[in-house]
């Protein structure tokens, strides 16, 4: 399993940027996609979820309407699109993939991407 994410930058605040991770090596009809972010100086966290059940995604609270994460199966790939960025989501995000139900915790993924550094800033 291989996961490669891509599309970070640098952008001013109220920007938008859109992380893709294409996925090869792999199909399952359960899976759950995860992207993370870890700043410097700080734990790797949650920000996004989506698994194979229709409808069925998460949000953590401080990007909760401004991001949305999507999914294209026939192409393996997952999506994050950050809109109204702030400067406090500056980090590298990662994406990871697990062959199971959806959990926000980061022990639990099998594959992980290899980070995309994301910068907000004026």
């Amino acid at each position: 399993v291989q996961l490669q994410a891509s599309g970070g930058g640098l952008v001013q605040p109220g920007g938008s940027l859109r992380l893709s991770c294409v996925g090869s090596g792999y199909r399952s009809s359960v899976y759950t996609y995860g992207w993370f972010r870890q700043a410097p100086g700080k734990e790797r966290e949650g920000v996004s979820f989506i698994s194979e059940r229709p409808g069925s995604t998460y949000y953590a609270d401080s990007v909760q309407g401004r991001f949305t994460i999507s999914v294209d199966n026939a192409k393996n790939t997952v999506y994050l699109q950050m809109n109204n960025l702030k400067p406090e989501d500056t980090a590298v995000y990662y994406c990871a993939i697990r062959f199971g139900s959806m959990t926000y915790d980061v022990r639990s993924y099998d594959s992980w991407g290899q980070g995309t550094l994301v910068t907000v800033s004026s």
